[in-house]
């Protein structure tokens, strides 16, 4: 019995505290977001003429160019300090969706367009963004709702 319920502790997660996963969940959005933002200042050029191939993005595209990597940098920074931890999540989960709505209609409109995400993760299929987007969707929600519980347990003490 006893082994029984250890594995079901592991599988379930209990064994992490809500503070240690909101920790692993900004961890890995500033791992994604400090890559991407890297990789795309890395290959500016060629990641500026992808979204100006863009029919969604081609008015807006100087602006985006250098405005997304910031706003990937800022968003880590805000992930980085506990204090703007819960911005950061809310920030990281705006983000995701936006990044999955364009994607959405990237395949409604023109499935031929190359992906400017920058690094490996150019590398998938358009399907394959929305199915990994969609888990880093979750994995912001679940962030966000762990920090706010975090917070509300803290203000009762």
């Amino acid at each position: 019995m006893q082994n029984r319920n250890t594995v079901t502790r592991i599988i379930s997660f209990t064994w992490l505290s809500r503070s240690t996963i909101v920790e692993i969940i900004a961890l890995l959005f500033i791992i994604l977001f400090l890559y991407t933002g890297i990789s795309k200042l890395m290959e500016y050029a060629v990641f500026k003429e992808q979204i100006a191939e863009s029919p969604l993005l081609k008015p807006i595209a100087p602006f985006i160019a250098w405005s997304l990597p910031l706003t990937e940098f800022l968003v880590s920074a805000l992930l980085i300090i506990p204090r703007w931890r819960l911005k950061g999540l809310y920030a990281s989960l705006a983000l995701m969706i936006a990044f999955t709505v364009y994607i959405g209609a990237i395949m409604t409109f023109n499935k031929e367009l190359p992906c400017s995400c920058g690094g490996v993760i150019s590398l998938l299929s358009w399907q394959g963004h929305l199915i990994f987007n969609s888990l880093f969707i979750l994995l912001a929600f679940t962030g966000v709702l762990l920090e706010r519980q975090i917070r509300r347990s803290m203000n009762k003490i």
